[in-house]
């Protein structure tokens, strides 16, 4: 396929995965028509979990070295063994959208893979912003190194995601499911910034290592530092490859959570804290964290 073709897979693609967005998503719409995602999945052919054509999810995976299949809402796979794939692009660009990351900007992005969305985060970033993109899996943090290099301003170390950041920054974009946020997200998110997050937790039953290493229960969380508290909000429901390291907590508190993902009143969250609340005042409490029913005072 020529340049000039896959620019326009890209464009069209860029419209369908931001389409529900609107007019607000024009920025990541730009964003995504800007970033090859071919450049970020190694070299072809590229075995993708397979979408029907109204882009409905199926297990049927194949492998395909057509630029046309990846640009769509598919999962391509990055790493088997760790159930690590480049993620759907609808539901990022839904994330992106929460996360609001603006130029000048510095984001933290924990759980960088192969560095497809750290690209599009420079992106949104523009020049003079900063993106620090942490990778666990060292054979990803070193791919990634080598795709971004056209985005002087991403930085990609590999190590925990749970360490960084290591100075105040705008925006803490985590792409992995986990049990708690890490200390350093909340100590150092600035005033008004922005920590996003998907919080859930295994099936403590499960004996299948996928299931083991995942979790379904799980929910879009968004944390926004105001004054010394932080307000919180739950949005999706998603599906994502699970943390490792502290975040993914102790059996204990991933029991209490997939628990707690059972019962209702996860819409009445407003607020983060950082020890245990009353249980008539959360939705989920520990001595580690907390979300509350009130706003943060």
């Amino acid at each position: 396929m020529t340049a000039s073709g896959t620019a326009s897979l890209r464009r069209r693609y860029a419209a369908a995965m931001t389409a529900p967005l609107g007019t607000a998503g024009a920025r990541i719409r730009a964003a995504y028509a800007a970033v090859p995602r071919e450049d970020f999945l190694g070299p072809p052919p590229w075995h993708v979990l397979g979408f029907d054509p109204s882009q409905t999810l199926i297990a049927r995976p194949g492998d395909t070295a057509d630029p046309a299949d990846i640009y769509a809402d598919v999962l391509v796979r990055l790493a088997a063994a760790k159930f690590i794939n480049n993620g759907s692009p609808s539901l990022h660009a839904h994330m992106l959208h929460l996360l609001a990351a603006m130029p000048g900007e510095h984001v933290l992005h924990a759980g960088a893979g192969s560095g497809y969305y750290s690209a599009v985060i420079a992106e949104l970033v523009g020049p003079h912003g900063r993106v620090t993109a942490v990778e666990f899996d060292a054979a990803l943090a070193a791919s990634a190194r080598d795709n971004l290099r056209r985005w002087p301003q991403v930085t990609v170390v590999q190590g925990d995601g749970a360490d960084f950041p290591t100075r105040p920054v705008q925006r803490i974009y985590v792409n992995f499911a986990l049990a708690r946020p890490a200390d350093a997200w909340l100590d150092l998110l600035a005033p008004g910034g922005v920590l996003l997050f998907p919080l859930g937790a295994p099936d403590p039953a499960a004996r299948d290592a996928h299931a083991r290493h995942s979790t379904d229960r799980a929910a879009i969380l968004k944390v926004t530092r105001q004054g010394s508290g932080f307000a919180a909000a739950f949005d999706w429901p998603v599906a994502f490859v699970f943390a490792e390291g502290v975040t993914a907590g102790d059996a204990a508190l991933r029991a209490a959570l997939w628990q707690a993902f059972g019962r209702d009143g996860r819409a009445r969250v407003q607020s983060l804290h950082r020890r245990a609340l009353p249980e008539d005042e959360a939705w989920f409490t520990s001595q580690l964290f907390s979300l509350g029913f009130a706003p943060p005072s």
